[in-house]
């Protein structure tokens, strides 16, 4: 198991480096969205061409950083309903879930992403607007994008396995969404107690 955790770290590490290059292309479909604005308003003059790009980066964006967000414990989860199952039954659940939903969800779109991707490729799909890009670059991010969630997918078993078997703490966390709910429990116990010293009665949760 040792081999397999040391794979996860590695894992891990290449995900977190891909995820934080890739964020930078916010700050770039800003950067395109602000000087297309401008040069629109001040010469009355655009492209379909800036637009798409905006577009392009915002795909790059959202499907290479998705392995990061899984990483990094950020995707949306049940709270409410997770909060009131045991532990256990919260690994089982994580594992089965990334088995059976995430690994096969993501290895459909790799496949078919791919098919789409080569298709437009071998053709030199461009785009029908006046002055748009030609648009196989986009449509390969899909495969790309997948295979990297694949990847981080592995690594996130083999870690929930670990913990499982009692071979390594569940620091995973949930992300700013469990800080924050850490953070909102500290403040109640702190207004309890406070409440306790001045002889009210306790603050309801």
């Amino acid at each position: 198991m040792s081999g397999l955790l040391n794979l996860s770290s590695l894992i891990d590490a290449f995900t977190t480096r891909i995820g934080k290059l890739m964020s930078w292309l916010i700050l770039v479909a800003v950067l395109v969205s602000a000087g297309n604005a401008t040069i629109r308003y001040l010469v009355s003059s655009s492209s379909n061409a800036w637009l798409e790009l905006q577009w392009y980066l915002f795909s790059a964006t959202f499907l290479l950083v998705a392995p990061w967000t899984l990483q990094q414990q950020e995707h949306i989860r049940i709270d409410i309903v997770n909060a009131r199952l045991s532990k256990r039954v919260r690994d089982w659940i994580e594992l089965l879930g990334h088995i059976f939903f995430l690994m096969i969800v993501s290895g459909v779109m790799f496949y078919y992403g791919a098919v789409f991707a080569q298709k437009s490729f071998q053709s030199g799909e461009i785009s029908p607007n006046a002055g748009g890009l030609i648009v196989w670059p986009a449509k390969i991010l899909i495969p790309i994008g997948f295979a990297l969630l694949l990847l981080q997918g592995v690594s996130e078993i083999i870690k929930r396995i670990a913990i499982m078997q009692g071979l390594m703490e569940d620091n995973l966390g949930g992300g700013h969404h469990a800080a924050a709910e850490a953070e909102a429990l500290r403040i109640l116990e702190a207004a309890k107690a406070e409440a306790a010293l001045a002889g009210e009665p306790p603050a309801k949760p």
